[in-house]
């Protein structure tokens, strides 16, 4: 079942945000989260905020969630006031955002760009399974605005993938790949997940280069994480499944990091790789960064100017609070300097470009120097003023965090 809200301040039933929030010396990139919170089915190492039709219950239904979504489209617009804020990506995940029409996300998004205003060059994706989409439907979303696509692909072999209790065949998600492109999507996205419980090093090389030979110009490759409540935690405290092993756990990331890095496709984060550029997460970059994002949708999260705030998760509370035109945010924090340097290292450190060492105190800064002696961050970049993880500091990214954030 998905996992608990966090802890924080009542929000607002207004959703208005202190002045801080809005105001500042130079505009924030600016971007749209979307949570699509429906499933035809739950995976087993899904703790996210997702319902299947079993699990919805009644007071909410996938056919009026547009409806939904727009109104908190608008409701953002009027919090914002009318500050000039072009949306620079749009991000629709879930849950499955393709068991929706592809003509309902089109007007998600184009109540977006009435609203806002998209940039000239925005970046529009969403998560798709491999069997919710079609070839007509992926020429829908592109006619729509759509310019990218991140499919669920999480393995090439039969048994990992009923592990996973994932439900598309094998090679479907290739398949994808090929469809996207001849509905005119540059880029494409491919999720792998590697640590299944009876995977082998030999699968997940398959893996991969099942991935590469689809030529996306991105793939995202995530550790399995057994999540409390999900049904492969269940099946691991019974004796059914062994737990992940770190040992193959960076074994599988170093195989990555060589097949997809021959593949053409360089790391930019811990956990993803792109062929150029271009053809990086632009999204996912506005949170590594720290910018603005307005998140709609039952638990989504949105970032406005150091104010955190969080929907309420289950889909018949937020259709009451949006149908009601009140906000259908559950709780908030307002970020302190002190957090938001925590966070800066947090994220950074995880990008290519890594995080420059004037966010480190002194004791985060000794901690950056033995880091560098023991080869987990690098050396020339340190002395340019920034911590930069190596590929073993990569193998180590929490741990160095931790020791960077004191």
């Amino acid at each position: 079942m998905p996992s608990a809200l966090p802890d924080g301040l009542p929000a607002p039933l207004d959703g208005s945000l202190p002045a801080s929030a809005t105001t500042g010396d130079e505009p924030r990139p600016f971007g749209f989260y979307v949570h699509v919170p429906y499933c035809a089915s739950r995976c087993g190492y899904c703790d996210f905020n997702t319902y299947t039709a079993a699990e919805l219950g009644g007071g909410a239904s996938q056919a009026g969630y547009a409806d939904d979504a727009i109104a908190e489209v608008r409701l953002a617009r009027g919090i914002l006031g009318d500050a000039d804020r072009p949306v620079e990506t749009v991000f629709f995940g879930g849950g499955t955002p393709t068991l929706l029409p592809a003509a309902e996300l089109g007007r998600i998004l184009a109540a977006i760009r009435d609203e806002f205003g998209l940039a000239a060059d925005a970046e529009i994706t969403t998560e798709a399974n491999p069997e919710s989409v079609t070839p007509a439907y992926l020429e829908t979303l592109r006619e729509a605005g759509f310019t990218r696509l991140s499919f669920g692909m999480q393995s090439a072999r039969t048994h990992v993938l009923h592990v996973l209790d994932r439900h598309h065949t094998p090679g479907r998600a290739q398949e994808c790949v090929a469809e996207a492109r001849a509905a005119g999507f540059d880029h494409v996205n491919l999720d792998l997940i590697y640590g299944t419980p009876g995977e082998t090093d030999d699968d997940w090389r398959a893996s991969l280069e099942a991935a590469l030979a689809t030529g996306p110009d991105h793939v995202s490759a995530y550790a399995l994480i057994i999540e409390d409540g999900t049904r492969i935690a269940s099946r691991i405290k019974r004796g059914e499944l062994p737990p992940p092993d770190d040992d193959a756990l960076a074994d599988r990331y170093l195989i990555a990091e060589e097949l997809l890095t021959a593949g053409g496709l360089g790391w930019y984060e811990v956990s993803n790789w792109a062929a150029n550029g271009a053809a990086r997460c632009r999204h996912n970059e506005l949170y590594w960064t720290g910018a603005d994002w307005w998140g709609a949708g039952p638990g989504a999260h949105s970032h406005i100017g150091g104010v955190r705030w969080w929907n309420v998760k289950h889909p018949k509370a937020y259709t009451e609070r949006v149908t009601a035109g009140h906000s259908p945010a559950h709780g908030r924090e307002i970020l302190t300097d002190e957090d938001r340097r925590i966070e800066r290292i947090l994220l950074e450190l995880r990008l290519k470009d890594g995080a420059p060492l004037s966010l480190l105190k002194p004791e985060g800064m000794a901690a950056a120097e033995r880091a560098v002696k023991e080869g987990l961050l690098d050396e020339d970049r340190f002395a340019d003023r920034h911590a930069v993880l190596t590929l073993k500091g990569r193998l180590l990214a929490d741990a160095v965090v931790r020791d960077l954030v004191d």
